[in-house]
């Protein structure tokens, strides 16, 4: 998960910084300073990463024919 990955995961929950922060029991800061493209502890990327998936969303990486992205994950009925 890059810094882009993570607020279009955020944008797509319809999480503010706050709700991210809160649920990845991260400061508000550092899902800032992540947004931003500041180097995070590997810990902690990995957490608020798990959160984001838990909620629903998937990382999509770079491939030869595309960027990176997120979708959400189907919903089983």
């Amino acid at each position: 998960m890059n810094s882009i990955q993570c607020k279009l995961a955020r944008v797509a929950l319809g999480w503010g910084v706050r709700d991210l922060a809160l649920a990845a029991n991260v400061s508000t800061q550092t899902v800032s300073r992540l947004e931003a493209g500041e180097q995070l502890r590997i810990s902690t990327l990995d957490g608020i990463r798990k959160v984001l998936e838990n909620s629903g969303i998937e990382f999509i990486p770079e491939s030869h024919d595309g960027g990176v992205g997120i979708r959400l994950k189907k919903q089983t009925p």
